[in-house]
Parts: C-alpha cells; structure tokens; sequence
C-alpha cells in the first residue's frame, strides 16, 4: 500500500468512525479531542495513525469498519504501516 492509498483509507475510517455514535464518543473521550481537533487532525497524517490505531483496538470496530467499505480487514493495519510514522518496529 502506498502512502496516498494509506492516507485515503485513513480518512475514510476518521469519516466512518464520526458516523459511528457511540463509537465517535468514546474516541473524543478517548483522545480529549473536540470536533474541531477532528477537522484540523484530518489533514494530519501522524492523527490519522491514532485513528486506525484506535479502529485496530478492537475486532468488531475492524471489521465493521472494513464490511461498510468493502475493504480485507487486514487493510487497516497495512494503511497504518503505509503512513509516516506507523511503522512497527519488531525488536526481535
């Protein structure tokens, strides 16, 4: 995946994730975010990693997230690596 397509499928979970009602609160509560934060942080590559970062926290968030767009589930995690910074270091 590339950078772009990382950051597009990024976008895309932060829209998903403002869709989710209840999901959207335990974000923001989450993060202290305000709907604003939400708004400049879309155009930040290192916020859009937290995003996926969060989405990836749990597996009934991944794959409702992944079937609404019709994405593999493993796409998540492979935009997450694609973005700057959201490389996993493996120290073994």
């Amino acid at each position: 995946m590339t950078p772009e397509a990382g950051e597009t499928l990024a976008l895309r979970a932060l829209v998903w994730l403002i869709e989710q009602d209840d999901l959207r609160g335990v974000f923001m509560g989450a993060t202290g975010l305000s709907a604003d934060d939400l708004k400049v942080g879309a155009g930040d590559p290192a916020f859009l990693v937290s995003v996926l970062d969060f989405i990836c926290m749990d597996d009934a968030w991944v794959t409702g997230f992944c079937d609404a767009h019709s994405v593999p589930y493993t796409a998540p995690m492979e935009a997450r690596q694609a973005l700057p910074g959201g490389e996993q270091v493996h120290w073994t």
